[in-house]
């Protein structure tokens, strides 16, 4: 017996403009974003919220890009960086990812870098930005 695999359940009408119908009618569209699921973002955005290090937040990245399409960048913002909001959090314009996701993810990250101030400094300097102190 072939099974599909479980695809996230619609928004609510008029709560969110992710284009979800639209992905599920386009055949050639990539419809991995779909399978994330309410449970399944859960225990992403806790796994974001737990970073242990620089590395782990740069594997967190390519997994999401491998399986749901979701391309995530993190880096220093363009004035200077006094707390985790100067940290800039960018996701990148895709069809079917939640707007509520889209802010959660940010925001999660935001929360393991103040947790963990250590993973900060090390993406600040892996941008060169504390090669002088």
């Amino acid at each position: 017996m072939n099974q599909s695999l479980p695809i996230r359940q619609p928004c609510p009408p008029g709560a969110c403009n992710c284009g979800r119908e639209e992905l599920l009618d386009n055949a050639q569209a990539d419809h991995r974003i779909l399978l994330l699921t309410r449970n399944e973002e859960k225990r992403m955005l806790e796994r974001l919220e737990n970073l242990e290090s620089l590395e782990h937040l740069y594997r967190m990245q390519q997994r999401m890009e491998q399986q749901l399409g979701i391309r995530l960048s993190v880096e220093p913002g363009y004035n200077e960086v006094r707390s985790m909001r100067g940290i800039q959090v960018l996701i990148d314009e895709q069809p079917g990812l939640c707007r509520k996701t889209r802010q959660a993810i940010p925001t999660a990250i935001r929360r393991s870098l103040e947790k963990r101030p250590e993973i900060a400094y090390s993406l600040l300097n892996a941008h060169d930005l504390l090669r002088d102190t």
